[in-house]
């Protein structure tokens, strides 16, 4: 089976997980740090915006079953692509909406994406996602791997990733995994 990985930003990591990890297709989701200049950063060091990294999820999925693009549309469903460095209450270049391409295809398609989506006008602002090469993905400590499967009810999943999930399960019902069953 062939595989391809998609990385992304989009805020908080645990949100895109969440999500990415109900989609069809979608093989595994890893939360990570990708962008920055610090080798091996800690959460901590991220979190302090002085490494330049973003918080990302590294999607692999079987794009036999799933397009890069439809990739691409649901990351740009389920967060706001308008706000530099910034999702909702959560600010700093490492909550910005970035895609890391790892191809000449993904960059191209991440390029068509966000001005198809700007012609459609889908949000009052412009769209502020940044497009740049993948460069090398930092695996997040564990206790943010299946943060919000394994933490509900924590304010912050229920005020913040429960939304988001709940939005994503709404617009992509037919998409979902548990659609198969």
């Amino acid at each position: 089976m062939a595989q391809e990985i998609a990385t992304l930003g989009g805020g908080c990591f645990g949100c895109l997980e969440a999500v990415f990890d109900d989609l069809q297709g979608v093989l595994s989701v890893e939360s990570g740090y990708m962008g920055g200049t610090v080798a091996h950063p800690s959460y901590e060091q991220v979190c302090s915006g002085t490494t330049g990294h973003a918080e990302v999820v590294q999607v692999t999925f079987d794009p036999a079953e799933i397009t890069y693009r439809e990739i691409l549309e649901v990351f740009f469903a389920t967060h706001d692509p308008t706000t530099l460095n910034r999702q909702g209450h959560d600010q700093g270049t490492q909550y910005r909406s970035v895609i890391f391409y790892h191809s000449p295809e993904q960059e191209r398609t991440a390029g068509e994406t966000i001005r198809e989506l700007g012609a459609q006008q889908v949000w009052d602002d412009p769209i502020v996602t940044q497009v740049a090469p993948a460069g090398t993905f930092w695996v997040a400590e564990a206790y943010h791997q299946e943060y919000f499967e394994r933490n509900p009810y924590q304010p912050y999943c229920l005020a913040v990733v429960g939304p988001k999930v709940r939005k994503f399960r709404s617009k992509f019902a037919a998409r979902r995994k548990s659609a198969r069953a």
